[in-house]
């Protein structure tokens, strides 16, 4: 048989479970099956870590470290006069190109296989009920059955606008906005989310004059409007051309490497060497043969609270696929309540009845945290005030300027940030926070374990921040609450 016969061959394996994708979402799925003693192959058809470790999470926290440590030191006496020259743009770019292992997934691949999983390169798709193909880049065909669940995990992916001239301007994404090997001296920004104003931030640290255009009127318009007042009053006085109420109507690339010009309505016009789209997120379902299973290749899955696709038993997908929270460490957590589910419904134990229990990802409802990594931090986790009076709660906003609190006043000379509670006035509990400030990110696991354990207020009281650290801004806060400051929603 000549070696080209041998890759036409087709090869049948049969798993309890079968997961299709193997960024983090994937890898979490895969340790919880394994873990309860199932089999399981995972599927992967770019690196093995996926969008997290290479393009997104990862790399992009390593760009913006230097830039924020900078910035804090500018507030520190004894550090001021040492902190104001230019960031080393090349060890950044080269320690992030360490962070991300290069773009090579050796360490990934032996973790996947440390669990006992097989793991299959190659595109798979599901070719009916419970069954999944994978072609190879050599040729190679697997068909794969899975006994118990087929987990789609497959993430998603940047959206481009239909503009005129766009793909012929080579835009950047949030995959070549953070694995650029150069940095651009004039970056436009399109969107005014959370790849737009992280990005904005590290690039301009790097020595990019930034140019964001916004459509709505506001920077992180789906947190507290105060919070992206002061990332965007953070990026304005260090040089970045803020404007929102605009829209791109086209886009013009001058040549193969020259500048690009970004058309507003309008007829005004800005110019760069490079420009970033952020502007939205498309699953990666494309093209995983969901219509061979009655569903319409390329949407968004819907799935209940045990990550399961609606209408299936067998069928789950977990992650930014289905649309619940775009955010890693969410899509992490709902692997760990998929990996459950399936084990148990595996022995017939599952319990889906029991909100907050092993088998619901209760959290995605209410207390989904994210920490925006800006310059200050801006944080968040539950119910924003608009969103608790949109559900119906009789509810109270409390906050506070946290350059009351003694520790901010420590950690950096200057300090300006805004915290905010809301309070369920019937329930006294808390249904969310929010902060923004320079070193607020490692606040909010607290406001998460508050939210997510329906701590009473009266309980908060004996939970005492130490001194003098930024935490006492949650004393300040329940003070403030006691003595009726803030404004109650309808």
């Amino acid at each position: 048989m000549t070696r080209a016969a041998e890759h036409e061959q087709t090869h049948e394996r049969e798993y309890d479970v079968v997961v299709l994708g193997a960024g983090p979402v994937g890898e979490n799925v895969v340790d919880r099956v394994r873990a309860a003693g199932l089999s399981a192959a995972v599927v992967e058809s770019e690196l093995v870590g996926g969008e997290c470790s290479y393009w997104a999470c990862m790399p992009s926290k390593a760009l913006l470290r230097p830039a924020i440590v900078r910035s804090e030191a500018r507030r520190v006496a004894g550090l001021r006069a040492h902190a104001y020259g230019p960031l080393d743009a090349q060890e950044v770019l080269a320690h992030r190109d360490e962070v991300v292992g290069n773009w090579q997934d050796d360490g990934q691949v032996s973790w996947v296989r440390s669990t006992g999983a097989d793991l299959y390169r190659g595109q798979g798709r599901l070719h009916g009920p419970r069954r999944v193909t994978v072609e190879g880049a050599e040729g190679d065909r697997h068909v794969l059955t899975a006994r118990h669940a087929v987990a789609v995990c497959t993430g998603s992916r940047a959206v481009l606008p239909p503009l005129p001239g766009l793909t012929g301007a080579r835009p950047w994404t949030s995959r070549e906005a953070t694995s650029s090997e150069r940095v651009p001296r004039r970056l436009v920004v399109v969107g005014g989310g959370v790849v737009g104003a992280e990005m904005a931030t590290a690039w301009q640290a790097l020595g990019a004059h930034v140019t964001m255009l916004i459509r709505g009127d506001r920077l992180l318009p789906r947190m507290e409007p105060f919070a992206g007042e002061h990332v965007a009053a953070a990026l304005t006085e260090r040089g970045a051309d803020i404007r929102t109420g605009v829209s791109v109507s086209a886009v013009v690339r001058d040549g193969s490497a020259g500048p690009v010009t970004v058309v507003l309505d309008g007829g005004d016009h800005v110019e760069g060497d490079e420009v970033l789209f952020a502007t939205g997120r498309r699953p990666r379902t494309e093209d995983i043969g969901l219509e061979t299973v009655g569903l319409e290749p390329g949407s968004w899955l819907a799935v209940d609270d045990s990550l399961r696709v609606d209408g299936f038993d067998w069928l789950y997908a977990v992650g930014d696929v289905n649309h619940r929270a775009l955010l890693t460490h969410q899509g992490k957590y709902q692997a760990r309540i998929a990996g459950a589910a399936i084990a148990a419904r595996a022995t017939e134990k599952a319990d889906d009845a029991v909100a907050w229990g092993p088998h619901r990802a209760t959290a995605d409802h209410a207390a989904v945290p994210q920490v925006v990594f800006t310059d200050p931090e801006a944080a968040a986790v539950g119910l924003s005030l608009a969103e608790a009076e949109a559900a119906g709660h009789r509810v109270r906003a409390v906050d506070l300027d946290l350059r009351g609190v003694a520790g901010a006043g420590l950690y950096a000379q200057g300090y300006r940030g805004h915290a905010r509670m809301v309070v369920d006035l019937d329930r006294e509990v808390v249904l969310g926070a929010t902060f923004v400030g320079p070193g607020i990110g490692e606040l909010l696991h607290s406001a998460t374990v508050a939210v997510t354990g329906e701590v009473p207020i009266a309980r908060l009281w004996h939970a005492v921040p130490a001194y003098p650290t930024i935490s006492e801004a949650w004393l300040r806060l329940l003070e403030a609450y006691r003595d009726g400051d803030g404004a109650d929603g309808s």
